[in-house]
C-alpha cells in the first residue's frame, strides 16, 4: 500500500505508490507530455535533439524529461544528446548519478582514505611493540 501524500505537481492529495509520484490527474498530463516528447525524438532528423531543443519544440519542461530519463521511461538508447547533469560535475550522463570521471576519482579518493587509516593502524601497532627504559634509575 502506497503513502498518502500531495501531489508535488498540483499540490492535491494522492496515495504515493513506486509507479506513480504524482497525481491521477497530473499522470495523465505528464503522460501527454511523454507521448509529445517521444513522438518528437522517434523522427530521424530529432535523433540528435538536445534537451534544450526538445523543451523549445515541445514546450515540455526540462525537469520532466530529466526525470523521464533518470527513472527510465525514457530510453536514451539511440539518442546521444539526451542524458542529465553529473551530481558531481554537471557533464551530461544518461545514467547513475555521476560520470565515469568523477566515479574513479572518488574511488581514489576512497582507495587513499583505506591506505591511510591501514598506514596509522600499522604505526600503533608498533608503538605497542616498544618499550621505554626509565634512565633515571641508576
Amino acid at each position: 500500500m502506497g503513502d498518502l501524500r500531495n501531489c508535488p505537481t498540483c499540490n492535491s492529495i494522492f496515495v504515493k505508490t513506486n509507479l506513480r509520484d504524482v497525481c491521477e490527474n497530473c499522470y495523465k498530463a505528464e503522460s501527454k507530455q511523454f507521448d509529445t516528447v517521444y513522438s518528437f525524438i522517434r523522427k530521424s532528423e530529432n535523433r540528435k535533439a538536445t534537451i534544450d531543443e526538445i523543451v523549445t519544440a515541445t514546450g515540455v519542461v526540462e525537469e520532466l524529461i530529466m526525470k523521464w530519463i533518470r527513472n527510465g521511461k525514457l530510453r536514451v538508447t539511440g539518442f546521444p544528446n539526451l542524458g542529465y547533469p553529473c551530481e558531481k560535475c554537471g557533464i551530461l550522463i544518461q545514467k547513475g548519478s555521476i560520470c565515469t570521471d568523477c566515479s574513479t576519482g572518488l574511488k581514489k579518493d576512497l582507495f587513499k582514505v583505506e591506505e591511510e587509516k591501514r598506514r596509522i593502524q600499522e604505526l600503533r601497532k608498533r608503538d605497542k611493540s616498544t618499550y621505554f627504559l626509565d634512565d633515571k634509575k641508576k
